[in-house]
């Protein structure tokens, strides 16, 4: 049975999308069958993989809102073992159309549940917020993932978010839990960056990877091509920074082939 993993933060700008991208293509190419759920309205990881949202007959959307099979709308990427759910701008609309729904914080689960097996990993990159999809995401998710820029106000917001997961293992998912905090977007030469990162693992502990995700150009030009950083450049150092993550979240989970 897969893990599905939520990467969450309603702060946008803190590297979501980039580590749900990279991270899965790391563990695709580690060998693990990984599917990638887009359930952001911005599509900018079903963009940065290479799929035109706009070209999209079925997407998250659909299924959803139970209007198409989870099978049906999952297409492949140009990463072995990596699968995606896209979505398109108007996921935006499924919130509203959720809202007056019995049950409305469980579609994204149920959605998710006849494939749930089919995969080692399911991540589902959020979108900046804390609103419906994301509380479905959380409901579906067996652990949510939480990046965190080394930058000034890098916990502001953060003790909203984990209030949110509280709530959520109180009324909706009591096995959820988190995966960990990632701290993104370092730049060594900064004392204000290491300052945080101090900060952080003082206050979380255990909670933060070890693994810290660097700034990198290469990382940042990869979703213009439609690739994730190792099928980019894999000798880079964002790529290195995700395959150490991928280890780390596997020796974390005690997972090995």
């Amino acid at each position: 049975m897969g893990k599905i993993i939520a990467i969450a933060n309603q702060k946008g700008g803190v590297g979501k999308t980039t580590t749900a991208t990279n991270l899965s293509a790391a563990l695709a190419v580690m060998d693990y069958k990984v599917l990638l759920v887009d359930a952001d309205p911005q599509a900018n990881a079903t963009s940065g993989l290479g799929i035109d949202p706009e070209g999209l007959e079925k997407s998250a959307y659909e299924c959803l809102l139970g209007q198409a099979e989870v099978r049906d709308c999952i297409v492949k990427t140009t990463t072995p073992n990596l699968f995606m759910l896209p979505t398109r701008i108007d996921l935006v609309g499924a919130e509203l159309e959720l809202v007056g729904l019995e049950n409305r914080e469980f579609f994204l689960s149920k959605a998710l549940s006849p494939v749930k097996d089919d995969y080692d990993f399911i991540f589902i990159d959020c979108s900046p917020s804390l609103g419906l999809i994301t509380v479905n995401a959380l409901t579906a998710a067996d652990s949510v993932l939480i990046p965190i820029q080394s930058e000034y106000f890098a916990l502001e917001g953060l003790g909203k978010l984990l209030n949110t997961v509280r709530i959520v293992q109180t009324r909706l998912n009591k096995s959820l839990t988190i995966e960990g905090l990632l701290i993104t977007m370092y730049d060594a030469r900064l004392k204000l960056a290491r300052q945080v990162v101090e900060d952080v693992r003082k206050h979380f502990n255990q909670l933060v990877f070890e693994t810290l995700i660097y700034r990198n150009t290469r990382l940042a030009e990869a979703p213009s091509y439609g690739l994730p950083v190792i099928m980019h450049d894999a000798s880079c150092q964002g790529a290195v920074n995700y395959l150490n993550l991928a280890a780390e979240l596997l020796r974390r989970n005690q997972i090995s082939k």
